[in-house]
């Protein structure tokens, strides 16, 4: 079963953690990919992908500036 991926952006989603950050990120590769679990030969640049997705996802969650909500 494919779930979708979800808004991570405070204040929809308040308390996002690394682990919504990374199943977003492996939801992502997977429906561009095609591959729900890549073959061996696959598997290192599917999991650099999952990596460097999660990655960019956390610093743009990181620098997202969202009106009328203060720094924590």
């Amino acid at each position: 079963m494919c779930r979708s991926i979800k808004t991570l952006r405070p204040p929809t989603t308040p308390d996002v953690t690394q682990e919504d950050i990374r199943a977003a990120a492996l939801q992502y590769v997977r429906k561009v990919s095609g591959f729900r679990a890549p073959a061996a030969h696959n598997r290192e640049v599917f999991d650099q992908a999952v990596e460097a997705i999660t990655a960019a996802t956390s610093d743009l969650l990181a620098g997202l500036h969202v009106r009328g909500r203060t720094s924590s």
